[in-house]
């Protein structure tokens, strides 16, 4: 077995890995990339990358198929299964490419296998071509999470679906059933309704979007009734029949068991860490309870020279983080004075409409000390959403009552997914409801919705009716959070 020495290696080639492999080279590091899949891990894979291209093409088919109400007449749109899946694999093949050309440009060595900790400063890797042992001062492992799969519904990529296949686009069944009401299972359920199947969405908990605002979820609710899906909740996917006319999934609500058949099931329920394999155990790196590893706010584990990002240092489970946390992790190897400190971390969820949040809703706020105040502006006052004919949702900000601070916001509709940074901006750097409500916004567009919604938590409100006690304003701002 050859052995290759390192200054860093990063173990695993998601969002969070590929972009610290780069950082580290960026800083002068002698730097090796270890995968043993496809670049770009799940996220560029079989997760955010495909999902959204299909997605794109749902909302276009939708598009087209409302285009009526508008003045625009046209046939029925009929979908192209092998051409529509060739598009979303075109998308995938062109950016991981792009991320096989940015770590050879930055110096990065890729090694193709699965790496398996043997000391504190080495791993064995094994790969098709070879196996080698690279050592280095300092590991980034960053593996990410694997599908959760539940007794009954055991994925078959036939029947069962995991997202991995439902993804891959295999056909468009009649009757879909989607395990988990939360945001893949939402994601990619929308995505089949558009394309025609019929959709039921069983979740265990009684709420789909589990920990998103519930005014929000309402309005997602709406939306997927309108598209006759059937989302049941506090409902126990119990196990799955198949005989001559197809599958049955069988349910329990309320204690009473009922069948429901489909043509295929996919199974959405979440994301466990993965660390499978690595040999963190013997490498003496501590695990927390629940499988995730135990991190500081450099994202060194209780093994010094062992970092870990991403999924598989704890929730929440989102590409963007583990990106900041690969840049954080790279430039404490290189001896940087970096560490997790940011204010807020935005999340998206594309639904129809789509949901994003960033920092504190209104009850965190409070369980926090504030006193909040919260503004919210409908999208169908705004000008731009009602010429683009998309007026379900809109936006709410938090604020603290006593010295007009923004604390967070949630956004439900139109291209909330790109309305939400914004906000996400004003957070970092430390704004008030007022900065925002001052800044002009152009005319006609979505991004004056933030605005309105920080006048109205002001009581100033000009398309929309304020409520009758205006809250006070500070007569001197404090410091803003460090």
């Amino acid at each position: 077995m050859e052995t290759r020495s390192f200054d860093a290696v990063v173990v695993g080639a998601g969002p969070g890995g590929y972009v610290a492999a780069i950082r580290l080279a960026q800083l002068g590091k002698k730097a090796a990339l270890v995968e043993k899949e496809s670049l770009g891990g799940v996220c560029l894979n079989w997760g955010c990358i495909p999902s959204k291209a299909l997605i794109a093409a749902a909302n276009l088919v939708d598009e087209i198929r409302g285009a009526a109400d508008r003045g625009i007449l046209t046939e029925p749109p009929r979908v192209d299964v092998e051409k529509l899946r060739a598009f979303k694999d075109q998308v995938v093949k062109k950016l991981v490419g792009g991320v096989g050309t940015l770590e050879k440009g930055n110096g990065v060595e890729v090694v193709r296998g699965t790496a398996r900790f043997v000391a504190p400063n080495a791993v064995e890797v094994k790969g098709e071509k070879g196996e080698w042992r690279l050592e280095a001062p300092a590991f980034i492992v960053a593996t990410g999470a694997r599908t959760i799969q539940i007794p009954g519904f055991e994925i078959d990529g036939k029947d069962v679906w995991s997202a991995r296949e439902a993804v891959d686009l295999p056909e468009i069944p009649k009757h879909l059933v989607v395990i988990g009401g939360g945001i893949i299972g939402l994601e990619l359920g929308t995505v089949y309704a558009k394309l025609g199947s019929k959709l039921t969405v069983v979740e265990a908990l009684p709420q789909i979007l589990t920990g998103v605002d519930p005014e929000a979820v309402r309005v997602v609710q709406k939306n997927l009734r309108q598209r006759e899906a059937t989302v049941l909740v506090s409902a126990k996917a119990k196990g799955l029949s198949r005989d001559g006319n197809g599958l049955t999934v069988k349910i329990e609500i309320d204690g009473k068991e009922q069948g429901i058949a489909c043509d295929k099931v996919l199974v959405a329920v979440g994301m466990r860490p993965d660390a499978s394999g690595l040999g963190l155990d013997a490498a003496g790196v501590k695990l927390g309870p629940k499988g995730y590893v135990e991190v500081n706010e450099r994202y060194q584990t209780s093994v010094p020279s062992i970092y870990c990002i991403g999924d598989l240092s704890g929730p929440p489970l989102l590409a963007h983080k583990a990106s900041k946390e690969g840049e954080i992790a790279a430039e404490v190897i290189a001896g940087h004075k970096s560490l997790r400190d940011w204010v807020a971390m935005p999340a998206a969820v594309f639904t129809d409409p789509e949901v994003a949040t960033v920092g504190l809703s209104e009850e965190e706020a409070r369980a926090k000390g504030y006193e909040p105040v919260v503004g919210k502006f409908g999208f169908g006052a705004l000008g731009r959403a009602i010429a683009i004919d998309h007026t379900d949702g809109f936006v709410k900000v938090v604020g603290d009552k006593a010295s007009g601070l923004l604390l967070g916001a949630t956004i439900v509709g139109p291209e909330a997914s790109d309305l939400i940074a914004e906000a996400a901006l004003a957070l970092e750097m430390g704004a008030y409801l007022e900065d925002v409500a001052l800044t002009v916004h152009a005319h006609p567009t979505l991004p004056e919705g933030f605005m309105e919604a920080c006048k109205a938590a002001l009581g100033e409100a000009i398309h929309a009716l304020n409520r009758p006690e205006r809250p006070r304003k500070p007569e001197a701002r404090p410091a803003a959070r460090a």
